[in-house]
């Protein structure tokens, strides 16, 4: 099977973003942090061109473009942490994923989108890519507690650079975040399918993107409810915090490579 890639003329850009992604995470020790972030800013603006690059002409989508968005978005809320708490240290993390997923999202620009689908289908997908967006913030917010709380444990300095009680809450700030826009795309989707992706779908049908769907809306709707009625925190929260962003990324994403890659299905 030969699979899709995207244009010749749109490599500089991915392959730049890549690079200068990959230097934070590959050299940490040699830069700064003033010319970290200004790499990362700069990967950063290269990344969205080229994620414009491949919507441009005829529109094309799929399970490594919604991966490409989502890394941009947990990048776009790193910087603006950095702001804020100047000691943050995930440059590894979000440059490692930043390059990985502008290779990714070259190599594979997913499949033609119908002209039949509405004109706010976009809107549907930017929530959707939105809610991907703040739980994979979460995700990376919650790693770094997992190797805060382990640095305690052996009496060494936090490596994420900031207190293991603030790196909690700006966790479940994502999640709560990341949980409001999710159901807002579950809600657009069950009320407006057909409106939003033609005749063909009407009604709720459940195959397996909506099943993982609403699979993780419940596992995160379980976190949310654990923290705020059992104070659930630590190991327990993030466990369940993961298993929801699998689930999750499971239904567009995963759902999509089986179809792009392993199956080779196109539309």
């Amino acid at each position: 099977m030969i699979l899709a890639s995207a244009p010749l003329w749109t490599l500089p850009f991915s392959a730049l973003a890549a690079l200068i992604y990959a230097l934070p995470a590959l050299v940490p020790r040699r830069l700064s942090d003033v010319h970290a972030r200004r790499l990362l800013w700069l990967a950063w603006a290269l990344h969205a061109i080229s994620l414009l690059v491949l919507l441009m002409g005829p529109v094309r989508f799929g399970f490594a473009p919604a991966l490409s968005v989502t890394a941009w978005l947990v990048v776009t809320a790193y910087m603006i942490e950095t702001q804020f708490f100047p000691k943050l240290k995930a440059r590894w993390a979000v440059g490692s994923l930043g390059a990985l997923t502008v290779v990714l999202a070259w190599v594979f620009p997913g499949t033609l989108i119908t002209t039949q689908a509405s004109a706010w289908l976009p809107l549907h997908f930017a929530l959707g890519l939105s809610a991907y967006g703040m739980f994979a913030a979460a995700v990376v917010h919650a790693w770094m507690m997992t190797r805060t709380e382990h640095d305690i444990r052996q009496a060494h300095e936090g490596s994420s650079g900031l207190p293991l009680l603030t790196l909690e809450r700006l966790t479940f700030r994502f999640v709560a975040a990341g949980f409001a826009l999710l159901t807002a795309t579950l809600v657009a989707g069950a009320l407006f399918g057909e409106a939003l992706y033609g005749q063909s779908h009407t009604g709720w049908r459940w195959d397996h993107k909506r099943v993982f769907a609403v699979l993780s809306w419940l596992t995160f709707a379980t976190l949310l409810v654990g923290r705020s009625q059992w104070g659930w925190r630590g190991r327990r929260a993030v466990r369940v915090l993961y298993i929801g962003a699998g689930l999750l990324l499971l239904s567009y994403a995963g759902s999509r490579f089986v179809l792009e890659v392993l199956i080779g299905r196109v539309g």
